[in-house]
């Protein structure tokens, strides 16, 4: 199965500039520089940093760097108050309803890995029922298939239709008699945008509960997560234009009130005897040993950032330049579009018949285009839509026509060279 084969939207022009100019990234400013200048289609696995980012992680690091909580020095308390800010700023930036709901973790994957151990453990018993998208990341998929084989659980798989959209007449069906549903916010293959609003209500009238994953979503959407009424939300640092080593776990007050450490040691607790420990309230509970302080703080400015942007004008700037690219990338021959949801994020997956996605980004890379390419850790949609892989182009602030133009003519050299 493949979907959404050689459909095209019409072009929009060549003249759609960036959000924010490339020289405020400074990599790509170097880039340019040095007379390589890249066209960096890669943002969903990795953002570039803008220089606000690096220099705050520099000042910090040179100015304020000290460990946290437990110092009564100057240093300390400064490194204290910048961390816990930075908590807060996550809190406005999900529309939390406090920062006690944020949780600092290394990364999504982290933080779904500890709402399978310590809420999976906590409140799932055998028997039990979790549903998962056909959408997901591994890191929404893997995490759950080691809880269902501790807990006797098990996992139910929500389809999606032709288009790459979740099918929500299934999803309704299914939602009875589950316990968990977990889905993406932005698929990061097909770049599908999923309705977690009506998703969640779907879930809590069925008397489920509703993980969702972010990593995606972050960068393009704006996410209100007691307008959603997601029980929980992860995303991650380096997707955002922020630092990597840092990931954000939401979780409704209630629920993380009720739910044990998943790991343990110093900062998470209120007292210890060889006898026994008693822990410390939430967030601090689940975040044992030294945090990842500096790109917690990087990871605040990183949001400043973003939200100077817009999300406004970075839907409109995605929808546009997908669309420009949907249209321009249609017209090679042999290139074959794959999914073509409702609504996208900036990402676009394709392949070229007869060509190895390997061997095609191998040449885009020798020519400055950095895009991704494989099955990108979603191994069983690739066997539902039957390709072992696909070429992926992603969006970011600084993208432009001019980048979209110069992947559509290596394409075609591409074709050229290898077919």
């Amino acid at each position: 199965m493949r979907l959404g084969m050689n459909t095209s939207s019409p072009a929009i022009g060549a003249d759609l500039a960036p959000l924010v100019d490339p020289e405020n990234f400074p990599l790509l400013a170097r880039a340019r520089r040095e007379g390589t200048p890249l066209a960096y289609l890669d943002s969903a696995a990795s953002a570039q940093k803008p220089a606000v980012v690096l220099e705050r992680l520099q000042d910090f690091y040179s100015r304020d760097y000290a460990n946290i909580h437990r110092g009564v020095y100057p240093l300390s308390e400064r490194a204290t108050e910048a961390y816990e800010a930075a908590r807060a700023r996550v809190a406005r930036f999900l529309h939390a309803g406090t920062p006690e709901e944020i949780v600092f973790t290394r990364g999504a994957t982290e933080a779904i890995n500890l709402v399978a151990h310590s809420f999976g453990d906590r409140f799932l018993e055998r028997g039990d029922r979790i549903l998962v998208s056909q959408l997901e990341h591994h890191a929404n998929i893997i995490p759950w298939q080691m809880l269902r084989d501790r807990r006797g659980l098990t996992i139910d798989v929500l389809p999606i239709d032709a288009a790459g959209d979740i099918d929500m007449e299934t999803l309704r069906r299914k939602a009875e008699g589950a316990q968990l549903i977990c889905i993406t916010a932005v698929a990061n293959t097909l770049g599908t945008i999923t309705p977690l609003k009506e998703i969640s209500a779907i879930a809590h009238q069925a008397g489920a509960r509703v993980m969702v994953d972010a990593a995606q979503a972050a960068p393009h959407l704006k996410l209100d997560v007691r307008d959603l009424d997601c029980d929980f939300l992860a995303f991650t640092g380096h997707k955002v234009y922020g630092p990597d080593g840092i990931g954000v776990l939401y979780g409704k007050a209630a629920l993380l009130a009720e739910m044990p450490p998943w790991q343990t040691g110093g900062d998470m607790i209120r007292t210890v005897t060889f006898e026994r420990t008693l822990f410390a309230d939430p967030p601090r509970r689940f975040e044992a040993g030294t945090p990842p302080i500096g790109a917690a703080i990087g990871l605040a400015t990183a949001l400043d950032f973003i939200e100077g942007v817009g999300f406004d004008r970075i839907a409109a700037h995605d929808r546009a330049l997908a669309d420009y690219a949907l249209g321009k990338l249609g017209e090679i021959p042999g290139l074959k579009l794959v999914g073509m949801p409702k609504r996208r994020a900036g990402i676009v997956s394709f392949v070229m018949d007869g060509l190895h996605p390997h061997d095609v980004g191998t040449l885009l890379g020798a020519a400055g285009i950095c895009v991704r390419t494989g099955h990108h850790c979603a191994q069983p949609l690739m066997e539902h839509l039957g390709i072992t892989g696909t070429i992926r182009a992603s969006l970011a602030v600084h993208s432009h026509a001019g980048e979209i133009d110069r992947l559509a003519e290596e394409l075609v050299k591409a074709r050229q060279l290898l077919g």
